[in-house]
């Protein structure tokens, strides 16, 4: 498993319908992707937006960043969306889960 993590910082035109069109032709690309396993994203108090990823493996990753569509929105946003942001591509090492299962008191 691949895990992309992505913080950035917008520009005022970040901030807008624009953007707003962008991000969601992207999320409905991503979904269809083979591969893509989930995302979520966040905002701070601060404004940064932090987003985080999971693909199945490095290939999966590679097929979605070099997906045409996806390469024009990435130099739209350095050209006008983003103030600054860090990517950072992480292999899983090790995964753990824990789930509580119904509501019985212990």
């Amino acid at each position: 498993m691949i895990v992309v993590v992505f913080r950035a910082h917008r520009t005022e035109a970040g901030l807008g319908e624009d953007y707003l069109t962008a991000l969601k032709r992207m999320e409905e690309l991503a979904v269809k992707m083979p591969g893509y396993v989930s995302h979520k994203a966040y905002v701070a108090e601060d404004g940064e937006r932090l987003t985080l990823f999971e693909w199945e493996s490095a290939e999966t990753l590679r097929a979605w960043a070099a997906h045409p569509e996806h390469v024009l929105t990435k130099q739209l946003g350095r050209e006008r969306f983003y103030e600054d942001y860090h990517l950072q591509v992480c292999e899983v090492m090790r995964e753990s889960r824990f789930a509580r299962e119904g509501d019985a008191a212990p």
